[in-house]
């Protein structure tokens, strides 16, 4: 349990970092002047004053901090970022992200790149009695769509399976060079002992040699796989298609890391790409106090050709604060009870 927390602190340190790393390096070749540069929270353990910033590690390893001058506030300083032009503003604040998503793209890269084979979408060979090559499926096909949502790794191939409710599934797949609709592909489903009912997934995919070229193809479809599926969690989240009980926050991520440890070193280094993608994800939703929240103020401070005033904005993002902090309590408890019950 104590390496599972000390794993989960590590990976979730490292993804803060990068991801407070991409404001500072931005907001540097901006010439935005920036107060601090933190790794953590709380009362600061180390620091250093080189030239106008303070690097600082903070005693509580739960976060980090970029801090600009005239972020939050006006500043006279015509250094400061709210006198920054708009578009170095909105590059700044979009760059933590895009860095949570290059991060889970290298990680992708090295995991795909030091594998045996690499998985695809083409029907090797089906078990027997398979009700899928019964109703339509066929060695050699490459599956582009179930459902109407595209596929673009072998993982969307079983997550949109898993999803089906009656193992009734429409496909559209490539077959001889062409592309071929099939409807009513049909899959065996199992009754769990407790009531669940799940689809049972009757074919193997064709594996191939890693080449410089498809490592590059597979790890950037893999990575806007991942990030598509946060994406789609969330809608289900909001649709009711899942429920708050299947979140789970840095105590349930605890136990995960903890798994995906036991089952070896890419299993692991694969869950730190997926959260370092949701991470950068989830800050690029509009929700006050997230850098998608201040991007929308940025957007709408470029149609209205004028900045809304900063102690209101403040005043939204401190309100979209306190709900994140909420939401992660609650998020938290359920977790808890989930280890406990």
């Amino acid at each position: 349990m104590i390496w599972s927390i000390v794993l989960t602190l590590v990976i979730f340190l490292i993804i803060i970092f990068i991801h407070e790393l991409g404001h500072f390096v931005v907001a540097k070749l901006s010439g935005v002047k920036v107060n601090e540069f933190a790794l953590g929270m709380g009362p600061a353990v180390l620091k250093r004053q080189k030239g106008e910033t303070l690097y600082s590690v903070r005693a509580f390893p739960i976060g980090g901090f970029c801090s600009m001058e005239g972020e939050d506030d006006g500043s006279a300083d015509p250094r400061a970022f709210c006198n920054a032009k708009l578009w170095k503003r909105m590059l700044i604040v979009l760059a933590g992200a895009a860095m949570n998503l290059l991060l889970g793209l290298v990680i992708v890269m090295g995991i795909t790149a030091a594998s045996d084979v690499i998985t695809s979408n083409t029907v090797a060979s089906f078990y027997d009695n398979a009700s899928s090559e019964a109703t339509g499926l066929q060695v050699g096909d490459t599956i582009l769509e179930i459902n109407g949502r595209s596929i673009l790794v072998e993982n969307d191939i079983a997550y949109e399976l898993l999803r089906d409710a009656d193992g009734v599934v429409d496909m559209v797949v490539r077959r001889n060079g062409e592309k071929v609709s099939l409807s009513g592909v049909t899959f065996t489903m199992i009754d769990g002992e407790d009531g669940s009912r799940s689809l049972s997934v009757d074919f193997k995919v064709v594996g191939i040699e890693p080449t410089f070229g498809n490592v590059l193809s597979y790890s950037f479809r893999k990575t806007v796989s991942i990030a598509r599926l946060v994406w789609i969690s969330l809608l289900d989240l909001v649709t009711g298609h899942a429920s708050i009980n299947d979140l789970a926050g840095p105590i349930g991520m605890t136990q995960v890391v903890g798994q995906a440890a036991k089952v070896g070193a890419s299993s692991l280094l694969l869950l730190a790409a997926f959260i370092s993608v949701n991470v950068g994800i989830f800050n690029l939703l509009p929700i006050p106090a997230l850098d998608g929240g201040r991007f929308f103020f940025l957007l709408v401070e470029a149609i209205r050709r004028k900045r809304i005033k900063p102690e209101y904005e403040a005043y939204v993002h401190l309100a979209g604060f306190a709900v994140l902090i909420l939401l992660m309590v609650v998020v938290a408890f359920h977790d808890v009870w989930r280890i406990i019950s």
